[in-house]
């Protein structure tokens, strides 16, 4: 079972990658995860995206397949699985704010939180970007989200999820 470490932010995300990368433990593998905060250019790896948006090179002992990117944002694989959100945010959720986008990856970053903060509200807790992410995240359906979010199934897949 993986070991979630958040990075406190995303600068602090990739320092806390780099720094268990070049200082191995035994049975531990780092993987980075952040936010994409963008469109991902199709020809684009992961380590292209992330040295054009924020100048981020690979460390050199960087094992591969160990960066992932939630594009754009984590939120996307949220309005992935509009059951999962239903059931934490409860009475109130409005599901028709969720809509069925054919490419839920190349939905704009403010449309995707527009459509979260329309649909929860009316609910006893309104969506807030990492108030209760994690918990969310816990929620979600795994095989949904691959579908709908094809960088999540690369980090799934990785994980060894079914």
């Amino acid at each position: 079972m993986p070991a979630i470490i958040r990075g406190g932010g995303r600068q602090a995300t990739f320092e806390d990658y780099c720094g268990a990368v070049k200082r191995p433990k035994p049975g531990v593998v780092p993987l980075l995860l952040v936010d994409a905060e963008a469109a991902v250019a199709p020809t684009d790896s992961v380590w292209q995206h992330l040295k054009t948006r924020d100048n981020w090179d690979k460390p050199p002992d960087a094992p591969a397949n160990t960066e992932f990117l939630m594009i754009q944002m984590m939120e996307h694989w949220f309005l992935a699985d509009p059951d999962a959100l239903e059931k934490y945010f409860g009475q109130g959720f409005k599901r028709q704010a969720i809509k069925n986008w054919p490419s839920l990856e190349a939905v704009p970053k403010d449309r995707a939180m527009n459509a979260l903060k329309q649909a929860t509200q009316d609910c006893k807790k309104q969506y807030a970007k990492g108030n209760s992410s994690f918990e969310i995240l816990a929620l979600l359906n795994a095989q949904v989200v691959k579908t709908a979010c094809p960088a999540a199934g690369a980090l799934l897949e990785r994980l060894g999820a079914q």
